[in-house]
């Protein structure tokens, strides 16, 4: 069965609004701000039919979601459930992050660094450690949805909070290393994983995006920290849209290739971006070109070790071509892609090394306060943004890289820290919050 799993995290709430610790209180109510922001999400996601919708009862995400509903032609109902409740914080609720760091500043040093580690007090004085217990929660809603779901394909919207939205994705995902650090979720997000499942441990999870603002203005989120980079896929080629292994044969964007370049560059045109990076092939290259006409004076580093996977013998070639002689292989390629040696081409493993070596020279390169603008490939972006999850190359068939898609990582400025996914393959700009880029063949 396939699911379709749209996140949405609530509008700001007062307490958002005045930097205060939510957690599971139910004192923090949507501001006004809040409200048409959740009206701006409900406006995008009305063009999408829905099967079902579930909702923490908290009055931010409740609100929220009431908001959502209303615009939506369909008559849909919510479920409430107090599995999307967010984080229980204990006595941290309504501080400050000053009076946090007063009250508690050994272990808010430990929920900066290690969140799953923290250990807080309950009201009757035991100790509890509430991220871990936030997967547990998360785990129990999902495997409740996906025996709800068992029998039918549909599309599930999910309205709730910060850091439990994060659990349930990163849970999906099989809960990577440090993994409550990669990612960011603003009011009024949307997320998007696609599920293909038959039980929970049969699990084949598409991250198709994360932390849409695109309907919201600013349209990405505000740096987290001095180097910022804006990694884009290419527009599209004929050859993506014919479904054909392109490799690294030196296949030009098209006319619609070029028209998604252009909306990206609309999309960036009020983004101060001070360096430029792109694969060596013509097809990033030309999109990083149109990126660029909204920043002149700007020059492209070309990088070889950002060229996209070689194909070997299948460039070229349709899927149906290579399953006529290579059936085992490309099955196994779409199931297990590290335990393939493409023929005369290569692994993704090393199209892996050669990437996560080329994107550390560009953050080498980059000095604080710069935003660089990295245009590559599918698979390149894929490893890329797979070392960066905390995944390894194997899990490549996790992430959705759309022509044209734009992704934003913030460089962590501590070395134990992982850097921040603050974006994912947004697509807004190329016609709606679905991805409806060619597939491709990778």
């Amino acid at each position: 069965m396939t699911l379709r799993l749209i996140f949405v995290r609530h509008g700001l709430s007062s307490f958002n609004k005045e930097g205060r610790i939510q957690g599971r209180n139910n004192l923090s109510t949507l501001t006004k701000e809040g409200q048409l922001q959740a009206e701006a999400a409900g406006e995008i996601i009305s063009s999408i039919p829905i099967d079902a919708v579930y909702s923490s009862p908290l009055q931010r995400a409740s609100e929220t979601t009431k908001i959502i509903i209303k615009q939506h032609q369909n008559k849909l109902k919510a479920t409430f459930t107090d599995d999307l409740l967010e984080v229980d914080l204990g006595s941290w609720s309504g501080l400050t992050k000053k009076e946090l760091k007063d009250l508690y500043p050994e272990q808010l040093t430990t929920w900066e660094k290690e969140p799953k580690e923290l250990s807080i007090n309950r009201e009757d004085g035991t100790k509890f450690q509430p991220i871990k217990e936030l997967f547990f929660q998360a785990e129990k809603f999902l495997k409740s949805l996906f025996k709800t779901y068992s029998d039918s394909n549909k599309t599930i919207l999910i309205v709730a909070h910060n850091a439990i939205l994060r659990c349930l994705i990163l849970k999906l995902i099989n809960e990577p290393s440090k993994g409550f650090r990669r990612l960011k979720l603003n009011n009024s997000s949307i997320s998007i994983c696609n599920i293909n499942f038959n039980n929970w441990e049969d699990r084949q999870v598409q991250i198709q995006c994360l932390n849409n603002i695109a309907h919201l203005q600013p349209s990405l989120p505000y740096k987290s920290s001095k180097k910022r980079i804006i990694l884009v896929r290419h527009g599209e080629t004929d050859w993506n849209k014919q479904g054909r292994f392109q490799g690294q044969i030196d296949i030009p964007l098209n006319q619609n290739g070029k028209a998604q370049a252009k909306a990206a560059s609309g999309f960036l045109k009020n983004i101060s971006i001070q360096k430029a990076f792109s694969s060596s092939l013509s097809r990033p290259r030309e999109t990083a070109q149109i990126i660029l006409k909204e920043h002149p004076g700007i020059e492209i580093t070309l990088k070889d070790n950002l060229k996209e996977i070689g194909h070997g013998k299948w460039e070229g070639k349709l899927e149906s071509e290579i399953n006529s002689d290579w059936p085992d292989l490309l099955k196994t390629w779409k199931i297990f892609p590290d335990k393939v040696q493409m023929p005369d081409g290569e692994t993704i493993k090393e199209v892996s090394t050669r990437s996560i070596t080329g994107w550390i020279e560009i953050c080498k390169n980059l000095k604080n306060d710069e935003t660089a603008l990295v245009v590559a490939h599918d698979a390149v972006n894929k490893t890329i943004l797979c070392h960066l999850l905390g995944l390894t190359p194997s899990e490549i068939w996790m992430i959705k890289q759309g022509n044209g898609g734009i992704t934003v990582i913030d460089l962590s400025e501590k070395e134990d820290q992982p850097d921040l996914i603050t974006c994912l393959n947004i697509t807004s700009h190329l016609g709606g919050v679905i991805d409806s880029t060619a597939a491709g063949a990778l």
